[in-house]
């Protein structure tokens, strides 16, 4: 039975991509070697580093604006740590609209003064604040473009002065936008893009070498970008699974042509939430992410039977995240419209049911 995969990550990934990289663990490029037994430094994957950072900025568009591309390890967790290292001297801002930018804000407190610009924390991080300022002197304003667990994406980007962060974890490649508003953007692969051990890390070079303090060598991203994403060893299978992710997508006609199939995907979905007197949405219906749809049963007696129909149509990773509870079903790029209807067609049959 063909396999619905909501999981929020790690993610569904292209077939083809799949069939590739297998190959590769095998027998990588006729090599007779196994992509996970090469030398990092070998030819043929330096190779795929450099293909993967380049394919980064062609496909946001920043190429030859004075942006690099990294490929890290530690998540989008560590990130939180490295973002504060490398620029916060004195002030910065945070927007404060889910689980990961809650902790984004705990990290930064350690190296400086930290401005909550606005929070939606009040009702549980189900919708974006709107409406508040953003003060000016901040080293950086930091921001989260999709909430994995709650459901939520920005639609709007504060304009500021200071320099624009933004952790796109969870809807990188999946819609376009003025990427160049952006200073720094890092985003956990095994989200959208790739499977865990990777995260890709954009900088505009210009924003560094301006704190004062001394940084450990594995956390500055100036030791990073001078050794070319390869000071230290990189996650291998991670970084080319997802520089053949991109390249999916590059074929596909780039992040235009899948951002229409994402919109179809989460209209279908949130039509049905709407319409179905069974179902009930948890995000404010203005803030809903395009990549995690959160909704609720009305009825908790239903749970079991909406279960079952689950496990029989071969749906995986609907189960919503603990902190909200219901269901939560996540349409990353290689999530097919095929499978979003399937899970249509028992939310329907759930109605008739009843």
């Amino acid at each position: 039975m063909k396999k619905h995969n909501f999981s929020a990550g790690p993610c569904i990934l292209p077939k083809e991509v799949l069939a590739k990289a297998a190959e590769a663990v095998v027998d990588f490029n006729g090599s007779g070697l196994s992509l996970v037994e090469i030398s990092h430094r070998s030819k043929d994957f330096v190779a795929v580093m450099e293909n993967a950072r380049s394919l980064s900025l062609e496909l946001l568009g920043l190429e030859g604006q004075g942006y690099q591309a990294l490929f890290l390890q530690g998540g989008a967790s560590l990130e939180f740590l490295m973002v504060a290292y490398n620029l916060l001297e004195n002030k910065a801002g945070y927007l404060n609209t889910g689980t990961w930018s809650d902790k984004a804000v705990k990290e930064a407190r350690g190296f400086g003064e930290i401005v909550e610009v606005g929070s939606s924390k009040d009702e549980n991080f189900n919708y974006i604040p709107k409406g508040y300022a953003v003060p000016d002197g901040l080293d950086y304003l930091h921001l989260t473009s999709n909430n994995t667990i709650f459901g939520t994406q920005l639609k709007k980007f504060p304009k500021s002065d200071a320099p624009l962060v933004c952790d796109m974890s969870s809807d990188i490649f999946s819609r376009q936008l003025d990427f160049s508003q952006f200073d720094l953007i890092y985003a956990g692969a095994q989200k959208n893009m790739g499977p865990a051990g990777t995260t890709l890390v954009v900088i505009k070079e210009s924003i560094l070498g301006k704190v004062s303090r001394q940084i450990p060598s594995m956390l500055d991203y100036k030791v990073h970008i001078g050794k070319d994403s390869m000071f230290n060893t990189p996650s291998v299978f991670a970084v080319y699974v997802s520089m053949l992710t991109m390249e999916w997508l590059k074929n596909m006609g780039g992040i235009a042509a899948i951002e229409e199939i994402n919109e179809r995907k989460s209209q279908l979905l949130y039509s049905e939430i709407d319409l179905n007197p069974v179902f009930k949405g948890y995000a404010k219906k203005e803030d809903r992410s395009h990549m995690n749809a959160t909704f609720n049963l009305t009825e908790d007696g239903l749970k079991e039977d909406f279960d079952n129909l689950l496990k029989e149509a071969g749906i995986n990773g609907l189960n919503g995240h603990r902190s909200v509870g219901g269901y939560r079903a996540s349409m990353y790029n290689a999530l097919s419209l095929e499978s979003v209807g399937v899970l249509v067609d028992i939310m329907s049959e759930m109605e008739r049911k009843g």
